[in-house]
């Protein structure tokens, strides 16, 4: 039982931070950390079973969003046009983001994981992140949709999305904060963020979950795996739809002064203790 409530834990967890600008895998650390939530004990399994709940969560939400930018791709072989076409332009604009946080997540994840895995490091990197949203929401203009965005400044919010594999920076912060950099309007920033998340998590989940169903699952890891991934996918699906919302009206500053919040706080305690 107690597992079974660590794993709700987890999914809610994972459900809230892969999509908030407060990065999942700083709380994820700095839960095992503290309180000895460490979703790797729970086996690889649950593991993708996080990843696949948060890629429905996003799938469920950008279903036609998607489907739209699939049909242009495909009507691309035989007519591209990427200058009227947006749909058209914006399923490039996605694929060309996401080359370099896959060559850079494929090269070097061993050296992010074992490496930078601190909770120090999580605490400077939500100080200096959290800087970068106050400096962001004042220097952007505001004014674009995703679909005016160049190929080369696509290819520059694939870079932002790579460095959330340092715990504490978030992949939807940086691309967001990049995005404001870039002119993009909150929730366009917000919305291109997560488009541009769905191959990643495919990619990533779909290759774990070829080796989960190699190696097959007993029925213990059956109902961790079916636990973690209900969780995440509904807390998921909600917490981006608050998020687009939220950021219609407001800025990013509270995502700010929460995470300086969370810093000072896991400061004190690691100087402490």
């Amino acid at each position: 039982m107690l597992e079974l409530i660590e794993a709700v834990i987890l999914g809610v967890v994972q459900g809230l931070t892969e999509f908030l600008p407060v990065s999942s895998s700083g709380h994820l650390l700095l839960g095992q950390y503290f309180l000895g939530l460490d979703q790797d004990r729970f086996g690889l399994s649950f593991d993708v079973a996080l990843h696949m709940g948060t890629l429905v969560a996003v799938v469920s939400y950008f279903w036609r969003d998607l489907i739209r930018m699939a049909l242009a791709f495909l009507r691309s072989f035989g007519h591209r046009d990427l200058v009227n076409d947006a749909d058209q332009r914006l399923a490039y604009l996605v694929i060309a983001s996401t080359v370099p946080a896959a060559l850079i997540g494929f090269l070097f994840e061993g050296f992010f994981e074992n490496t930078v895995r601190s909770p120090w490091v999580v605490v400077i990197n939500f100080v200096l992140v959290g800087v970068l949203f106050l400096v962001a929401e004042a220097a952007g203009s505001r004014s674009r949709q995703a679909s005016k965005l160049g190929f080369g400044e696509a290819v520059g919010i694939g870079l932002a999305q790579a460095t959330a594999l340092v715990p504490g920076v978030s992949r939807s912060g940086a691309t967001i904060t990049l995005g404001l950099f870039l002119g993009l309007r909150r929730e366009e920033a917000a919305r291109f963020s997560f488009l541009m998340s769905v191959p990643i998590i495919a990619g990533a989940g779909g290759l774990e979950l070829a080796e989960v169903i190699a190696s097959g699952m007993s029925t213990h890891e059956s109902v961790l795996f079916a636990t973690g991934f209900v969780t995440s996918a509904l807390v998921g699906y909600f917490t981006i739809r608050f998020l687009l919302d939220y950021l219609t009206r407001h800025s990013l500053r509270a995502f700010a002064y929460y995470r300086f919040a969370v810093a000072a706080v896991v400061a004190v305690l690691l100087v402490v203790f």
